[in-house]
């Protein structure tokens, strides 16, 4: 069994790829949603957390208070760096007994992640999906959802530059509202699901 790595930057159309892949019945693990869960279940991962920023990170109910959270990464930046140190390792761990829990006979899972580069976790993977949409385009999605222009620029500069994510890829998919998405998509599911990875 294949684990394949799904990127791109934000706005790029990478969770709709996502969507359309467990559409054609393949295994998608969202990190995303999966680092939200961990901060909540996982006790090291609690406990590290306790540790580095004090009790009042979690409330009484014992779920983390997520806007305290955010008031520490907005007061100290590198707070930011520390808690990926944490969360990171703690995804990739969970996302190794999920891979774990599939039969060998199925040709690929998805691991999806806006930030796999960024993270250098593109080690832990067969191959790597990214997903590329123009700057102008992927701004534009991003004020879409209620964001202002100046924060959609700076959330794209945060994120490692498209043409290195297109570089260090081993498929890409374009998604600028000119190329049919679909037949992208179902091309390297073909690929994958004969297990044809001349280029690893």
């Amino acid at each position: 069994m294949l684990k394949i790595g799904l990127t791109g930057g934000i706005g790029s159309g990478k969770s709709l790829v996502g969507k359309i892949f467990a559409m054609l019945d393949v295994s998608v693990y969202q990190s995303d949603m999966a680092a939200k869960r961990l901060y909540d279940s996982d006790n090291r991962l609690r406990e590290e957390l306790v540790a580095l920023f004090g009790k009042n990170i979690y409330s009484n109910s014992g779920k983390l208070d997520r806007t305290r959270l955010a008031e520490i990464v907005f007061a100290d930046s590198k707070n930011l760096e520390k808690i990926n140190a944490l969360v990171h390792p703690a995804v990739i761990d969970d996302f190794e007994h999920y891979a774990a829990s599939f039969d060998q006979s199925v040709p690929y899972l998805i691991h999806e992640s806006a930030i796999l580069y960024e993270a250098g976790l593109e080690h832990l993977f067969n191959a790597v999906i990214n997903v590329y949409a123009p700057e102008d385009l992927r701004i534009k999605r991003i004020v879409s959802r209620g964001a202002d222009i100046n924060d959609a620029q700076r959330r794209i500069a945060a994120q490692l530059p498209d043409k290195i994510k297109i570089e260090r890829a081993d498929y890409n998919i374009v998604n600028d509202d000119k190329h049919l998405i679909l037949p992208q998509i179902i091309n390297i599911h073909k690929i994958l699901s004969n297990k044809i990875i001349t280029q690893l």
